[in-house]
């Protein structure tokens, strides 16, 4: 059966292969580790082979036909020396014949379970029938059976030859193609070297070629009749009394002169069967020569061709100057660049062509690492997001330039601004025909990004000083990043502002007064908006944009609007204008607030007097969250305020989870504005949403000096049965509050989205709306929430104590009273009064009468009742 290549590879039905892949081999992809799958298929390695077939590219099958190659190399000299040299089997050559025979018999039987790779299809086949099948059918089945045969067997059915034994051992010699199999695959493994594989095979086959050669030139000599009409036998008659190994010695001798002479040496062939076979042997050396030639020839030249292509492009360069008489100094800048050029490329340092090769990702992720740091510390960049940090350094390109070579020209067109990675450069203008260095920027620093941002002529030439490295970045590809960040490019556009306000150079302040009248009339190319003009309290670059029809209410993602920062800047031109042109005074941003509270926040009257006058109402926004805001700050000022608008200040804010400003003054143990509260009317029994009361609040964090006024206030506490919601059914509840701690989570801090480091914040496309979620939440509208989120309707920061309760009984004719800590069940409860009071109350109430029947309407600091069948004694509610 055909399996997919996407085919999860086990051998045996172990999946060893695989798991070793997930790990991550040391490694990584080999090219000849496994199959690729085809276009369009929709998974890797996910159905397992069938049992007991062999992947062809397990290791454990890898290392087996590596074992196998070690004893092809031995059959590759002893097949050629019996033939050469020996008449029969002799000891102890034929064992090892017939054990090297044994592990080949072995691979005979595996590759009848070896699983192949289809040559039209590229399906990999693991039906052993079909594997059998086209084994048996194949001419390698035949060979491999006949190289196994012992030649002992052989020599039994043909006992009358007296060359069978050479001749059949010569068969084995079919075992050779597993070595060049080997060769192949080590050109493309990346752990070797490839010059010196190549080298290493040349040398394998010019040896095995002249082995070949001298056994065979000496079995022709041994097996003529007439001794004396030989090669040999000419200059040495008996030359069979030498030993073998001499004798071997001799032939390849003679057989490498030939072969490095062309077919003149010292001996030569003397009958026509020596002459025969020397006319094919030179016709071979000829062919081998030139093969060997022809790859030297080829590693050679490959390992010389960029140093060729750069003399030549050196070459090109200077004829080039020459012909149009350039002056000196551009011909030096010339071939400076293509030296430098040249050295980089052959020491690893720039290369361009193996980063465009790779994926996008793994480009981003070795610009990152590289250039990040440095990028974020570029004045331009500075408070910008990490989004738009990470694409422009993925879309840097790194460049080298060499000492006196000119980076930017004066006067060019905008098309790149570069980032000096290491190195120096001097800043130059043209004065009355000459240069001047008017600046110098070093690492760190950025060169050409006024032009880029304004579009308008560069304003210097950038010439390095030395051997410098830098980052280059396009106008189209930066502007095209930063529209999709608006907040961003206001943010670049007010560090560039800001850094030539800095400057004292003459230059820089022209440029500045240029660029703002560029903004004003919209010729820059970033996306300016009228949030930037309020950041900037620039009232005029606000009345040109609002002249050019920019929506005055247009907010950001935050949905802050250009008013709400205007009056919280204290920037009463900009709100002025604002509002003439039709901004809402009312309008609110995620978090609740309307520019009039912006205002009353940063202590703006004259702001807060006309945004009143304007119809702004404090009651437009969330007044009880601005009340606890307030008390959080300890401000009673600003409070008082609040209530002097109209703002009822004991309203709940379910920011807050329900609790009031009450609720955090009492929190924070302030007491001037409980007594103001209270004057306002706060009620001191009002529960959150977790049930939990100002007073509760006092008596569990023992604020005595707050519970007593409250008794003067408002009275004593007035007892109440609390609706447990069913969803708290099984929990226990804990408040968790110190006075060191605030009970409620400070403005604005719940939700804040964090960037990769705490000190800047990510800023994100508000996407949701458009997205699959925003579709299906917008379908659910007053449904209810299938998946609610961790913890939604609570806020609070709990601790993980225990809640403790008042435990009130008779012991002995004696009230008792004793706090213990909650247990988890109502079982245990009993126990441990028991334990403490000495007997099992029938009943347990709170102090107002109710009876408790489970622990789950127990809360931390209640008073509970002990009660006796046998007495029922009122006495102990208080």
């Amino acid at each position: 059966m055909v399996r997919e290549m996407s085919k999860k590879i086990w051998v045996a039905g172990i999946n060893e292969e695989e798991e070793r892949r997930e790990k991550g081999g040391r490694h990584g992809y080999d090219i000849t580790d496994d199959v690729l799958p085809s276009l369009g298929a929709r998974s890797h390695a996910t159905v397992t082979l069938r049992r007991f077939v062999i992947l062809p590219f397990d290791r454990r099958y890898r290392i087996w036909e590596l074992f196998l190659v070690l004893l092809v190399l031995y059959t590759a000299w002893i097949s050629p020396f019996e033939f050469g040299f020996m008449n029969g089997p002799t000891m102890p050559v034929s064992i090892i014949d017939n054990v090297v025979n044994g592990f080949f018999a072995v691979d005979i039987i595996l590759s009848f379970f070896v699983a192949y790779l289809d040559n039209k299809t590229y399906l990999l086949i693991d039906e052993p029938k079909l594997i059998a099948k086209k084994y048996a059918l194949s001419f390698r089945l035949g060979f491999d059976v006949v190289s196994t045969i012992p030649s002992e067997f052989v020599l039994k059915i043909v006992p009358a030859s007296k060359h069978a034994y050479g001749v059949f051992n010569m068969f084995r010699l079919w075992r050779l193609h597993r070595v060049s199999s080997l060769f192949s695959m080590m050109e493309k493994d990346r752990n070797f070297n490839y010059f010196w594989v190549r080298c290493i095979k040349l040398i394998f086959v010019t040896v095995f070629a002249v082995h070949c050669a001298g056994c065979f030139y000496y079995h022709i000599a041994a097996h003529y009749h007439d001794k004396k009409a030989t090669w040999i036998g000419a200059s040495m008659e008996d030359f069979l009394q030498f030993s073998i190994w001499t004798r071997y010695i001799m032939s390849v001798y003679w057989a490498i002169t030939t072969l490095s002479t062309v077919g003149y040496g010292d001996l030569h062939p003397v009958n026509e069967y020596e002459m025969i076979f020397d006319i094919f042997y030179m016709l071979f050396n000829l062919g081998l020569t030139s093969y060997l030639i022809g790859n030297m020839t080829n590693l050679v030249v490959h390992g010389s061709s960029r140093t060729r292509s750069y003399r030549d492009s050196i070459q090109a360069a200077s004829s080039f100057a020459q012909r149009h008489q350039l002056p000196f100094r551009l011909q030096e800048q010339m071939l400076a660049h293509i030296c430098l050029k040249y050295r980089t490329d052959s020491e690893g340092l720039q290369q361009q062509e193996i980063l465009d090769s790779l994926p996008k990702a793994i480009r981003s992720s070795i610009s990152v690492h590289l250039f990040y740091s440095l990028v974020d510390k570029v004045y331009l960049f500075h408070g910008v997001s990490n989004d738009l940090l990470f694409q422009l350094v993925s879309e840097m390109k790194a460049e080298f330039f060499s000492p006196n070579e000119d980076v930017i020209l004066q006067n060019e067109a905008p098309t790149d601004f570069y980032i000096i990675v290491n190195g120096s450069a001097d800043l130059l203008q043209t004065k009355n025909g000459s240069e001047q260095v008017v600046g110098e920027i070093k690492k760190g620093d950025i060169c050409g990004e006024i032009a880029v941002l304004c579009y308008r002529p560069q304003l210097f030439t950038v010439r390095t000083k030395r051997l410098s490295q830098l980052l280059r970045i396009n106008r189209t590809t930066f502007l095209n990043i930063v529209q999709a960040n608006v907040g961003d490019g206001n943010i670049i556009m007010n560090n560039l502002l800001q850094h030539l306000k800095d400057q004292t150079d003459d230059v820089p302040k022209e440029s500045l007064v240029e660029i703002e009248n560029m903004i004003g009339r919209g010729m820059v190319d970033l996306p300016l908006s009228l949030c930037f003009a309020a950041l900037r309290r620039d009232d005029q670059l606000m009345l040109r944009l609002l002249k050019r029809g920019l929506d005055p209410n247009e907010s950001e993602n935050s949905g802050r609007t250009a008013l709400h920062i205007a009056a919280s800047n204290g920037s009463e031109k900009c709100v002025r204008l604002l509002l003439d042109y039709g901004a809402d005074p009312n309008c609110r941003d995620q978090e609740g607030s309307t520019p009039l509270w912006a205002a009353m926040q940063g202590g703006h009257e004259t702001v807060v007097k006309k945004l009143r006058e304007s119809g702004a109402n404090i009651q437009a926004g969330e007044v009880g969250q601005y009340a606890c805001t307030a008390t959080e700050q300890n401000n009673i000022n600003l409070l008082k305020k609040i209530a002097q608008l109209d703002g009822n200040v004991t309203l709940p804010t379910a920011k807050y989870n329900g609790g009031t400003a009450l609720h955090m003054a009492v929190t924070e143990g302030n007491i001037e504005i409980v007594e103001y509260l209270l004057e306002q009317g706060a009620d001191v029994d009002m529960p959150d949403n977790q049930g939990w009361s100002s007073r509760d609040l006092a008596e569990q964090q023992a604020q005595e000096h707050i519970i007593t006024l409250f008794e003067t206030k408002a009275g004593p506490k007035n007892q109440f049965l609390v609706n447990i919601p069913e969803d708290d059914q099984n929990k226990v509840r804990f408040l968790g509050r110190f006075t060191s701690e605030p009970s409620l989570p400070q403005l604005g801090r719940e939700n804040r989205p964090l960037a990769w480091d705490e000190s800047r914040l990510r800023r994100k496309a508000n996407t949701f709306r458009n997205s699959i979620f925003g579709v299906i939440s917008a379908a659910q509208v007053g449904k209810k929430e299938i998946f609610p989120t961790v913890d939604q309707s609570n806020n609070y920061v709990r601790q993980v104590v225990p809640s403790r309760v008042v435990i009130c009984g008779v012991r002995d004719g004696v009230l008792v009273k004793k706090v213990i800590a909650l247990p988890n069940s109502f079982e245990e409860l009993l126990d441990d009064v028991a334990s403490k009071f000495g007997f099992y109350p029938s009943r347990i109430q709170t102090k107002c009468g109710a009876e408790i029947d489970g622990i789950e309407v127990i809360r931390d600091g209640d008073h509970l009742v002990l009660i006796k069948d046998n007495a029922n004694d009122t006495s102990l509610k208080h």
